[in-house]
């Protein structure tokens, strides 16, 4: 069944069973990264023939942000001890893909602004997501324990650096479809 009528009142489960407000700082963070986890559903379909490497290095990425909400969706460290953990490897391979991406791309000549397609669009949109997932777990983190803050350390790099994939994303996937990139342009009065 799909409904329980158990958060009627305004609480919810966290993975390790204790009830908490659906407020309560835990469950703003594994639900950011959920919405986020939607909004790159929705680039990966976006962007499917524009950019299959692309398509697939996001795919992976969906997979690891279960591993990321899962772990934000328990507060109890003995149950995150046998809970599946996102190794330092994964923001490594992010950080590759950032490199590999930004040596195929023009310098920044000034502030972007989002948008010139669809796919680039969708791109800043699940970028703005993805930094608010991290506001999230830094106000996550300020209410835990030191042990808890350490469990917490690898997902906030590793979101840190999601957000920066999808900005030099959002640039390569403008110049694969032959868009102009929009800049900002200050105007002095």
């Amino acid at each position: 069944m799909i409904y329980t009528k158990t958060g009627d009142a305004g609480t919810t489960s966290l993975a390790d069973g204790t009830r908490v407000a659906k407020n309560d700082a835990r469950v703003e963070a594994y639900g950011t990264v959920d919405e986020l986890g939607a909004h790159l559903a929705l680039l990966i379909q976006i962007i499917a023939d524009v950019s299959p490497d692309n398509t697939a290095f996001l795919q992976r990425v969906q997979q690891e942000l279960f591993v990321v909400q899962s772990r934000l969706a328990t507060a109890n460290m003995e149950t995150l001890a046998v809970m599946p953990r996102l190794d330092e490897e994964a923001t490594l391979r992010i950080e590759r893909q950032i490199d590999a991406i930004t040596a195929a791309i023009p310098p920044m000549k000034a502030f972007v602004i989002p948008g010139g397609s669809m796919c680039s669009a969708q791109c800043h949109v699940a970028r703005t997501v993805c930094r608010r997932a991290e506001r999230c777990i830094v106000t996550l983190a300020a209410g835990c324990t030191a042990e808890q803050q350490s469990d917490l350390a690898p997902i906030q790099r590793y979101v840190n650096r999601l957000s920066d994939l999808l900005f030099v994303m959002s640039r390569q996937l403008l110049m694969l479809e032959n868009k102009e990139e929009i800049f900002w342009h200050p105007q002095t009065n």
